[in-house]
């Protein structure tokens, strides 16, 4: 490997601090987020864990209409400015939602302006600056794994501070303290802003030094088709349109009954059948096309199992932090939300390490495939699950565990994830066709959308004492049961993916 190709370009660096600024805001609000829910505004754990998973639902369900329009319309960088704006109005909302905690209702409206602002702006942001990534590198680079690893360690640098300041000046016993915290979030993501639009046109090239992210991908699509003799002249047939159409509409309103009349549970979870069928109906694509569309649909099944467990971290394992964890540190108590920062930090520790890694083993031609790696990935989730399961097993219900055995799940899930999700964006940029290159992120993120409002589900499973809990016929009573569940469900999701990846690897026709 030549020492052009040993290091990153200068794009990548830039985006890993634009990614890292963007997400200490999002995870910042997200760290006293519930906990505000529950000691501000007096809401149940059931319905905030209601809330928590419709807005983090929503959050990943937004980049379909954030990538769909920076393909025909916008391009990256301006859908990506657009989302930080937005971003940037919906933190200050939620500060001031913040300050008028004590009228109720008003406090509501504004949180609820505010998640808005959060959810569409995230919708133009998130999928953009992680495809724009791929952009940087030519086709086949092998530096693709590594990069979005390095990518990953950013955002989960701010991950890893937005907690300990958010929850610093936001979590103090004090529920009109929560402003504080909010407004952290605020000034990161106006800062955010600014250092994005002073620097994007000098960092965002490709490597041949042409700009990257201006020209929509779908005409760059045509004129690269063009080339290839690809026929982007085919048309959609209105029958297939009219199809998927009335199939979505029918979905909702079986979502919608089988779910009690939960609206938004029954729009993701129709948008997730529906919207990925759509896409790969197009008659545009070629047989090759289709089929490693389909490995990503099928892998993003797979991966909602981990993130509805692995999710669990803003809601259910932040009521286990503050009610059920020993959080004195030398006659210090620890906020209950700076645990959801051990995560991150491990994150930026293992992360170079997995980087060398798969560099390490792609010049060995020993690397595993992408299929293999989130299975891998699948598997880790459920001994950490298993971990705690063990620790508190046979606890009484009002006793206290050691914040070691919340600290050894956060470390397993951090090799999960790192096996996973950085691995599962670099599949992403890998197999899609350009023209679809931000859509197909947008598909990838809509899993996480089903994942995350599933997971607020699972959340209100939580024991709580005086309510009966069910769950696919099996009584939740202790939190050994309750933790039981995620183990159960990973390790299934992990074994069926790793007898599929082979058959995986041959529908990716030589990209791994």
């Amino acid at each position: 490997m030549s020492a052009a190709h040993s290091s990153h370009p200068k794009g990548l660096y830039f985006i890993f601090i634009t990614g890292m600024s963007e997400r200490f805001s999002y995870y910042g609000m997200r760290a006293i987020f519930t906990l505000y829910l529950i000691n501000a505004l007096m809401l149940d754990k059931e319905f905030a864990s209601a809330i928590y998973g419709n807005y983090t639902g929503l959050v990943y369900l937004t980049p379909l209409i954030g990538g769909y329009v920076a393909d025909r319309y916008l391009g990256m960088r301006r859908s990506i400015f657009w989302g930080a704006l937005l971003m940037v109005m919906g933190q200050f909302l939620m500060f001031f939602s913040a300050l008028h905690f004590e009228n109720t209702e008003l406090a509501k409206w504004l949180m609820y302006g505010g998640l808005g602002g959060l959810i569409f702006g995230n919708g133009f942001f998130k999928p953009n600056l992680s495809s724009i990534v791929g952009r940087l590198y030519e086709p086949g680079d092998k530096r693709l794994d590594s990069a979005y690893t390095i990518f990953y360690m950013g955002v989960n640098m701010g991950a890893f501070m937005a907690p300990l300041l958010c929850g610093y000046l936001g979590d103090t016993g004090n529920p009109a303290d929560f402003r504080w915290g909010f407004l952290a979030a605020a000034i990161t993501m106006v800062l955010s802003l600014v250092f994005y639009v002073a620097r994007n046109s000098r960092y965002l090239v490709g490597p041949n030094g042409e700009a990257i992210g201006i020209v929509p991908a779908q005409k760059a699509g045509r004129e690269s088709a063009g080339e290839l003799g690809v026929d982007l002249g085919k048309k959609l047939n209105v029958w297939q349109l009219a199809l998927w159409v009335t199939g979505g509409v029918l979905l909702f309103f079986l979502f919608l009954k089988g779910f009690d009349g939960d609206i938004i549970g029954a729009v993701i979870y129709s948008a997730c059948i529906v919207v990925p069928g759509f896409v790969i109906s197009d008659p545009t694509l070629t047989k090759i096309e289709r089929q490693r569309i389909l490995v990503i649909y099928i892998i993003a099944f797979f991966v909602i199992f981990f993130w509805a467990a692995f999710e669990q971290a803003g809601i259910s394992l932040t009521y286990f932090a503050e009610e059920q964890t020993n959080r004195h540190v030398f006659g210090w108590t620890m906020p209950a939300s700076w645990f959801q920062s051990f995560n991150a930090v491990f994150v930026v520790l293992l992360a170079p390490l997995f980087s060398a890694l798969w560099i390490k083993l792609g010049q060995k031609n020993r690397e595993p495939a992408s299929p293999t790696k989130q299975a891998i990935g699948l598997f880790l989730l459920s001994l950490g699950y298993l971990l705690i399961a063990i620790g508190v097993k046979n606890v009484a219900p009002d006793a206290k565990v050691s914040m070691l055995w919340l600290t050894g799940l956060y470390f397993i899930h951090t090799m999960g994830e790192l096996t996973l999700s950085p691995i599962g964006l670099s599949m992403v940029n890998k197999l899609s066709p350009v023209r679809f290159a931000s859509l197909l992120m947008g598909v990838w993120y809509l899993s996480m959308a089903t994942a995350n409002k599933f997971a607020g589900t699972l959340s209100s499973l939580y024991p709580e004492v005086g309510k009966t809990k069910i769950f696919l016929g099996f009584e939740v009573a202790t939190l050994f049961d309750f933790f039981m569940i995620f183990v159960v469900m990973s390790v299934l999701a992990s074994i069926v993916l790793f007898v599929l990846s082979k058959t995986l690897q041959k529908l990716m026709h030589g990209i791994r």
